[in-house]
């Protein structure tokens, strides 16, 4: 097999390494903290920094800080310039409206073309933990070797240790391994991907992690600017041309108007769909760094317990023989637990959830249930 050799990046090369932070979802089941108002990636869910600024310090231990770009609603804009001033303002890109992550990605990749021919892109969710800050940037720039070298679409994918449903999956083709060796010691392995799956129920969720040959999707990219337009161009034609139609308006007077009219009509598709289920060259990176998506409170109470029982240290939290229980309170109110286990407890100043562990997904349910009930102040 032949082994790929990863040296570190210079100066010179990073020029052309870029990051894209996606930033415009809602964050639904981790209600109430996160709101339409305030979706959960410019919310502090542990205390230690929101997940957009969490995100953009991570990346720029790689990527240089004029590179990161944020791609957002124009209320995340000003949510960022409000709680991360220093972040520059013209690189944050403002979708009109949300239509998925392919239009949202087509729209970035027009900008960083505008900049630079020769860019490397990374694709980056902005609510995703990473525990292992190193470890995650190692498998990155491997992942930029391989999209300069292969010219093909690049994926991270995570070992499954469970058989998860709320994460789409990634099956690989297990005959074409590809070690790639690092002068640190740490190893990551290169696969082909054969296909992307969506979020399974329990049965076949079980068969992919039996299966070993599936591995959960992080929902990061990696790609050359040419590779991405050259799919963008023969498996979604029409979204290619209005890509085209924005490249060309960027920094002109109707650049703004161009870009409203576009999303006019555009359609919503996820990447996944649009572009990695049929592009001709994709491969996955494999390794561990300590990733979870944070879509719901089940995943923050895991998260939040295997770093120390009980609270987040904001709460003031008296547990009395209870064990396994997460509280977000408001800033200096005491939280008092008696004889529960696996709880979720979340307040805000307008709204109080409890929930036992393994229910947090029915979240969206609530909030269906409110705005039935026309109690749209509360989403």
């Amino acid at each position: 097999m032949k082994t790929i050799e990863r040296v570190s990046m210079s100066n010179g090369s990073r020029e052309h390494v870029y990051a894209v932070i996606m930033a415009g979802g809602i964050g639904k089941k981790l209600w109430p903290l996160s709101r339409k108002k305030m979706p959960k990636q410019f919310v502090e869910l542990l205390d230690d920094g929101t997940m957009v600024a969490k995100t953009v310090r991570r990346i720029s231990g790689l990527v240089p800080e004029e590179n990161i770009f944020i791609i957002t609603s124009e209320l995340g804009r000003a949510l960022i310039s409000a709680s991360h001033g220093s972040f520059r303002s013209e690189n944050i890109i403002v979708e009109p409206s949300s239509r998925n992550t392919a239009p949202c990605i087509a729209l970035a990749t027009a900008h960083i073309k505008k900049r630079d021919s020769d860019a490397v892109t990374i694709v980056l969710p902005s609510d995703h933990l990473v525990l292992d800050d190193q470890a995650f940037l190692n498998i990155v720039e491997a992942g930029i070797e391989v999209a300069r070298e292969k010219q093909g679409l690049v994926t991270i994918g995570i070992k499954a240790d469970r058989p998860e449903t709320a994460y789409g999956y990634i099956q690989v083709d297990g005959q074409l391994p590809i070690p790639i060796a690092f002068s640190d010691g740490c190893d990551f392995m290169l696969f082909r991907v054969k296909a992307f799956a969506e979020k399974p129920d329990a049965a076949t969720a079980q068969e992919f992690l039996e299966s070993r040959d599936f591995y959960w999707n992080s929902g990061v990219f990696i790609w050359h600017i040419d590779a991405i337009s050259r799919e963008f161009e023969r498996s979604m034609p029409d979204l290619y041309k209005d890509l085209l139609t924005i490249y060309e308006s960027l920094g002109t007077e109707s650049e703004q108007k161009v870009i409203e009219h576009v999303y006019s009509w555009i359609h919503s598709l996820s990447i996944d769909y649009g572009i990695m289920e049929k592009a001709e060259t994709v491969f996955a990176l494999t390794g561990e760094f300590g990733w979870t998506d944070l879509g719901c409170w089940d995943e923050v109470l895991n998260i939040a317990g295997s770093r120390s029982a009980g609270a987040l240290p904001e709460s003031r939290l008296v547990q009395i023989e209870s064990e396994n229980v997460f509280v977000k309170s408001t800033p200096g109110k005491m939280v008092c637990t008696i004889g529960i286990k696996d709880m979720i407890v979340v307040e805000t100043d307008d709204a109080l959830l409890v929930c036992a562990k393994g229910y947090s997904h029915r979240v969206g349910e609530v909030l269906d249930t409110l705005r039935r009930e026309g109690l749209e102040e509360y989403l």
